[in-house]
């Protein structure tokens, strides 16, 4: 018994027949569906976060390098004239010091220019006791045992002389840091998460609204290959329009958000500011956006086609 021509291998010369049906398959409303706008919404969800995780690195990157090799040291005394003289001689003391690159003493109008916010006239008038303060910077970062031998060398000059290493108290600033970078990572893998289930939801919907059709292409001798490249088009032509979207009003909301941040005029939140490097790796967002797309639009309609082996 011969077997029933429409159950024959698919020929290459009936493969065609499969592409003109494209038109079937593929939805009417390119950009009508709700695929593109979820991908627009999600992308510029995860360009938001991925420019805040980068400046954020960028800023405690920043902050260490002009720290890490910084101490500062306070002579703590009430009769202003000792103070006075204990900061002189703890300046000499420590510029003798082979690991001191620079030694600084702060001026006291400086000193109340940086407390008068908090402790108003009192600062000016001589009521609170203001420690005399000195910048130090060293010539590399030091360890516990070098900031107790600077301590050690004042403390037989200088009474109340304290040192303290501005990366120690910076410390848990970097820990925060730290802790917002790592939030803005799991936010990008929850997002791509939410990506690829809104594609493999449309993938199954289109599917299933073209199950019939399908049925018809593999009847005509279209091929399972055919059938996901033909769906696989239409979501990556979706994808990349809410991609570029997102990506265009993400970069727009990171724009605006830095200028406030800009208008702040402070040292360390310009230190967090996006170099070059950081900007491509946001334009590249939208690229592995659409290439998710792809390739969970794949999957799906290759399982959906198996299924109806």
């Amino acid at each position: 018994m011969t077997t029933p021509p429409l159950a024959e291998k698919p020929s290459r010369r009936a493969a065609p027949v499969g592409a003109r049906l494209a038109a079937s398959l593929i939805p009417s409303s390119r950009f009508g569906g709700a695929m593109p706008w979820v991908i627009a919404l999600l992308t510029a969800l995860v360009v938001i976060a991925a420019a805040g995780g980068l400046a954020l690195g960028n800023l405690a990157a920043n902050a260490r390098a002009d720290l890490s090799g910084a101490v500062t040291v306070q002579v703590i005394e009430a009769d202003p004239a000792a103070r006075e003289a204990g900061a002189e001689r703890a300046a000499r003391i420590l510029t003798a010091e082979p690991l001191v690159r620079s030694v600084r003493v702060v001026p006291r109008a400086e000193l109340v220019d940086l407390l008068e916010p908090w402790l108003g006239s009192g600062a000016q008038s001589g009521e609170v006791p203001i420690p005399a303060l000195i910048d130090v910077e060293l010539v590399r970062e030091a360890d516990a045992a070098e900031i107790a031998a600077l301590t050690a060398a004042l403390e037989g000059e200088v009474p109340g002389a304290r040192v303290d290493a501005q990366s120690d108290w910076l410390r848990p600033v970097y820990d925060a840091l730290a802790a917002l970078q790592w939030l803005a990572l799991a936010l990008i893998a929850l997002v791509a998460f939410a990506t690829a289930a809104a594609v493999w939801l449309a993938a199954r919907s289109a599917f299933a609204n073209h199950r019939d059709t399908v049925e018809i292409v593999h009847l005509l001798g279209g091929t399972d290959r055919q059938v996901t490249r033909i769906f696989q088009r239409a979501m990556i032509r979706d994808a990349a329009f809410g991609a570029l979207l997102g990506a265009l009003l993400g970069t727009v909301a990171v724009f605006v958000l830095g200028r406030q941040f800009a208008g702040l005029d402070s040292g360390m939140v310009a230190g967090g500011a996006l170099g070059i490097g950081d900007w491509g790796a946001i334009a590249a967002i939208p690229v592995l956006a659409v290439a998710l797309a792809a390739l969970t639009g794949r999957i799906t309609i290759a399982f959906a086609l198996r299924k109806m082996l």
